[in-house]
């Protein structure tokens, strides 16, 4: 699927004595990019005030100059990655964001989205604060440093008390790496150990890149503390159940990652396995839509029977453009992307996987491209439920009148994207596949049950 569900953010941080942390946390930044492609940043600490360096683009084009770490000293690092499911795209809403107050420097990286920011907002300007940039996280700042606790962590625990939605956060001041998850759990963010220091992420494989040693998770509600004297932790928040995001393992994280305590390859190599289950269709070859399609199509291969094969091509060089598409753009979009293998495809009945409708055009084209190759039949399975309901916590999704599945019904969508069959999940076979336990999963997006009230809606 592509440019119908943008990834939210990625966050990633270090204390250590070591003086590599900044390039360390890049690294880590690199493992986690799927998570944010539009922004790229890194604050850091030697002490004695914070340092930081963000920009648009890529970490590769953010952090191209060797010139760059030079600023970048210090013995606490945080880094965040970027994609703008609230506010503009623009560098001043980039992450890190970093202020002086009364309690001292503070640098903040956000995993994550409010659901009452506008009310928050219009409290706080009502008195007197101003706003620079027009994300949500610059409300925990504000709240931060409006609180009137006495210490920074307690000004923390307190501003995060009148906040509302999902949050990985990492904080830094001058002598502390903080890292905080809410209540309910929504967002990943894992501990590390490196060589006796430790490091949090949005997602295992940035612990992998640097040789770190994974630890935990940080627990929903919990509040972790690094400083000299060692790590810490206190339970801040409590709440009976957690809503853990089902699509991070659906889609967005990497498969080697393991999140929620669960590798997400497996998982989605069982949830091919549930699909093959729930729809028999004879056919000649099961094919992905690269790449996210790959581990459920292997799935549906091994419990089917039918061979899989690789019949479509991606260019991994096709990176987001900020440029307004023309006619010629969008009719070519998705071609300048996948490539079909037509002495795969031709004169076969396909079945080929992907990992969810959106707007349902992609998935027009693609079946437009594999009969235009030749295929005899095009058979289109989804291994995930209908998305039915936008998400509020962190992913950038359509609004309920553009999610296809919402919208037309099944025959109906079949019909728009030009499938011989098409058929989904279902939403009890997928939390089958994951293994859920009960009140553990988010998955408002295919049920329209959300955990959270919206005071701004």
């Amino acid at each position: 699927m592509f440019d119908e569900i943008h990834d939210e953010c990625g966050v990633f941080g270090i204390y250590s004595n070591k003086q590599e942390n900044a390039k360390l946390t890049m690294y880590g930044l690199f493992a986690i990019q799927h998570r944010g492609q539009e922004s790229a940043g890194i604050a850091t600490t030697d002490g004695y005030g914070i340092n930081y360096h963000k920009d648009m683009g890529l970490v590769s084009s953010v952090f191209k100059d060797e010139k760059t770490f030079d600023k970048l000293k210090g013995n606490i690092a945080i880094g965040h990655v970027r994609y703008s499911t609230t506010g503009d795209s623009e560098v001043v809403s980039a992450q890190p964001l970093v202020i002086r107050h009364s309690k001292g420097d503070l640098a903040i990286a956000h995993n994550g989205n409010l659901v009452n920011t506008g009310v928050l907002k219009q409290k706080l300007e009502e008195q007197g604060s101003i706003f620079q940039t027009s994300n949500d996280t610059e409300a925990i700042l504000h709240l931060i440093a409006r609180s009137l606790e006495d210490n920074i962590e307690d000004s923390i625990v307190d501003a995060l008390g009148q906040v509302k939605g999902a949050y990985s956060i990492l904080f830094m001041t001058n002598d502390k790496l903080i890292a905080i998850r809410d209540p309910l759990g929504i967002r990943p963010l894992v501990i590390g150990k490196i060589d006796g220091d430790y490091v949090f992420a949005s997602e295992t494989p940035a612990l992998d890149l640097i040789d770190a040693e994974y630890i935990r998770e940080v627990e929903p509600g919990e509040m972790v503390v690094v400083d000299s004297n060692g790590l810490r932790s206190e339970k801040v928040f409590f709440k009976e159940k957690t809503a853990k995001c089902i699509f991070e393992l659906i889609y967005f994280g990497r498969p080697d990652s393991n999140l929620f305590g669960r590798n997400v390859y497996l998982i989605r190599k069982e949830i091919g396995k549930q699909l093959a289950r729930e729809h028999k269709i004879e056919a000649d070859i099961v094919i992905p839509v690269p790449d996210s399609g790959i581990s459920a199509a292997i799935g549906y291969a091994e419990e089917s029977g039918i061979p899989f094969e690789k019949g479509i091509m991606r260019n991994h060089y096709v990176g987001r453009t900020f440029i307004q598409p023309t006619q010629l753009d969008r009719e070519l979009g998705v071609k300048k992307k996948l490539s079909p293998i037509a002495d795969v495809i031709k004169g076969k009945k396909v079945i080929v996987i992907d990992d969810s409708i959106v707007r349902g055009t992609t998935s027009r084209k693609i079946v437009k491209l594999l009969k235009k190759a030749g295929a005899k039949e095009v058979n289109m399975l989804i291994a995930a439920p209908p998305v039915v309901a936008p998400c509020y916590y962190g992913i950038d999704m359509p609004t309920r009148k553009e999610l296809i599945a919402a919208t037309h019904t099944l025959e109906e969508t079949k019909k728009y994207i030009l499938a011989d069959y098409l058929g989904y999940l279902s939403v009890k076979g997928m939390h089958k596949a994951i293994r859920t336990e009960k009140n553990e999963f988010c998955d408002a997006c295919f049920t329209g049950k959300y955990p959270i009230k919206f005071p701004d809606m």
